[in-house]
């Protein structure tokens, strides 16, 4: 079946063709993903913690944390590869971390998610989950708030700061 449109008619279908062909063209190379830098270095990253979980008897548990690891040299990602927790409430002290390493992937130039987190305490276990989280370079802070976790456990808040700092562009 041929449709035979009227050549005012074919013109506006032909121009309005190449511009959703350039819009979606230039649509996709403006496009580009976030990144961290600096890129390829090593970093840690102290900071809190604040989990509920079953072993707490569903009360938030205060902790500090120190994430370490490195980032990739594109700076598309970087690579938890260790944590350490600590802290006066004697569960700080017992958590085994699972899954490492933990990616951290820029979304945008103030927000990352850290995926495949996980954790097990005194026989619970909570995760692997995808943790949201929010990024200021003014003040080098990665905080993360309210993620539920499989096994009945939350990550009420994280509040971390790189260093060297990083910069989300």
């Amino acid at each position: 079946m041929t449709l035979n449109l009227p050549s005012r008619s074919r013109t506006l279908a032909t121009i309005a063709a190449a511009v959703a062909v350039a819009g979606a063209t230039l649509g996709a190379g403006s496009a580009s993903a976030a990144t961290i830098s600096p890129a390829n270095t090593a970093f840690t990253a102290p900071g809190t913690i604040v989990v509920t979980t079953p072993a707490s008897f569903g009360l938030p548990v205060t902790c500090s944390i120190s994430l370490s690891g490195s980032t990739s040299a594109d700076g598309s990602s970087a690579a938890i590869t260790a944590a350490q927790i600590s802290g006066s409430n004697r569960l700080c002290g017992l958590p085994q971390l699972k899954n490492l390493p933990w990616t951290l992937t820029p979304t945008s130039a103030t927000t990352g998610e850290v995926s495949n987190v996980g954790f097990s305490l005194l026989g619970y276990n909570c995760g692997p989950a995808t943790l949201a989280g929010t990024f200021d370079n003014m003040t080098n802070t990665l905080t993360s708030t309210n993620q539920p976790m499989s096994g009945n456990c939350t990550i009420n808040s994280l509040s971390v700061q790189p260093d060297p700092a990083f910069t989300l562009s």
